[in-house]
């Protein structure tokens, strides 16, 4: 009984990525080149969330049951200057930040699912209802008709701010981030991942909280006294959702159930950020190219530099981007898989260790087909 875990562990395609793990390493392999490449992508996608994250929260405060809603991404300064920069594409993607919004929202997931189907959203979902829709027979009329149907944008709406409060932690962390390694702070691809961690963890308990102001009266959907907190509640939900599941590029798979090229269980799905082929990259459909696209307009100078060092040096600067912020994405996951484990991973106690080898397994089985070892040669 006691050789069987401990052969069949010495078997796992991924055997060196746990060991790493136990050594205090990460997922990405330490490289000055990989700290740089990763530190400075990070720098970039957290100015990028920095706007994702308020234009979430601006769309769930001020856009709350707007069935139209043409101004959303405007963040309330609607002028014609900014219309024409709308209309030329000069402006931030902010789809992006609600393709995973709807990733979030689909999966489901954590208390924060289980709390938008319980009798308590649904009366305080039917409070601001009844206050939006005051003096509107047509809606009324339709929403008695059709009860689920505005219930459920109400539930969107939450995952809109839920979001934009978990970005607006993450930003702040890269961004700090990116402060530190040019103060000579962070040197190594684990100071990279200790200092997530640490972000993680001193905003674990940070309230997810969420209310709406009609008419001059404030209406909770998310009030403080639901308990749910940053980490369990948000960031848990995102890495499954964004990380490991996603939802299938259209053109690059086929939606006909009889091709059975999407899985039937969704917890089956290996779409998300550690699996997707950066190839793709750029062609229409495919989501992230638009964060890619936001992105490449805020690289640091000496990111900017390595990518035209390469042989096609800006001629598929968008798959770069992409290759580099997978690479970062393994060391957010590395922080999260570090903060979650059951003991201290590079604990010498037995029993200790073998619970963590355990966790470890579990999260090595879902690495085998994800870009784990294409990011490290």
């Amino acid at each position: 009984m006691v050789n069987t875990p401990t052969k069949s562990l010495a078997q796992h395609p991924l055997i060196d990525y746990i060991e790493r793990l136990e050594r205090g390493e990460a997922l990405l392999q330490d490289s000055p080149q990989n700290v740089m490449e990763v530190v400075g992508i990070l720098k970039s996608y957290g100015v990028v969330l920095d706007a994702y994250s308020r234009n979430l929260i601006y769309t769930s405060q001020h856009q709350f049951l707007v069935l139209f809603p043409f101004f959303k991404y405007f963040n309330g300064d609607v002028s014609p200057s900014r219309l024409l920069k709308h209309w030329w594409h000069d402006r931030i993607n902010f789809e992006y930040a609600e393709y995973c919004m709807k990733a979030m929202f689909w999966h489901g997931g954590g208390p924060l699912d289980e709390y938008l189907d319980t009798p308590e959203f649904r009366q305080r979902a039917k409070e601001a209802l009844k206050a939006r829709w005051r003096g509107n027979p047509f809606m009324l009329t339709l929403n008695k008709i059709f009860p689920e149907f505005l219930p459920e944008q109400v539930r969107v709406m939450a995952y809109y701010s839920a979001l934009g409060q978990f970005w607006r932690v993450m930003s702040d962390i890269f961004i700090e981030l990116s402060d530190r390694y040019d103060q000579g702070e962070i040197q190594h691809i684990p100071d990279v991942v200790q200092h997530i961690l640490n972000g993680l963890v001193a905003d674990a308990n940070r309230p997810i909280t969420y209310q709406v102001e009609i008419r001059g009266q404030t209406y909770p959907i998310i009030p403080p006294e639901v308990g749910l907190t940053f980490l369990m509640d948000t960031a848990v939900p995102y890495v499954e959702a964004v990380f490991f599941r996603g939802t299938p590029f259209p053109g690059t798979i086929s939606y006909n159930a009889q091709a059975y090229q999407i899985p039937g269980d969704q917890a089956s799905f290996t779409y998300g950020a550690l699996y997707a082929d950066p190839l793709p990259v750029g062609g229409s459909g495919i989501p992230p190219t638009l964060l890619m696209q936001d992105m490449r307009h805020y690289l640091p100078d000496y990111l900017h530099k390595i990518y035209q060092a390469t042989p096609r040096q800006e001629d598929d600067l968008l798959v770069q981007i992409c290759a580099t912020f997978q690479k970062s994405m393994f060391c957010v996951t590395t922080a999260a898989i570090t903060g979650l484990a059951p003991h201290p991973l590079n604990t010498t106690d037995p029993a200790e260790k073998a619970a963590n080898r355990e966790y470890l397994v579990n999260w090595m089985n879902r690495f085998i087909t994800s870009r784990v070892e294409s990011i490290n040669r």
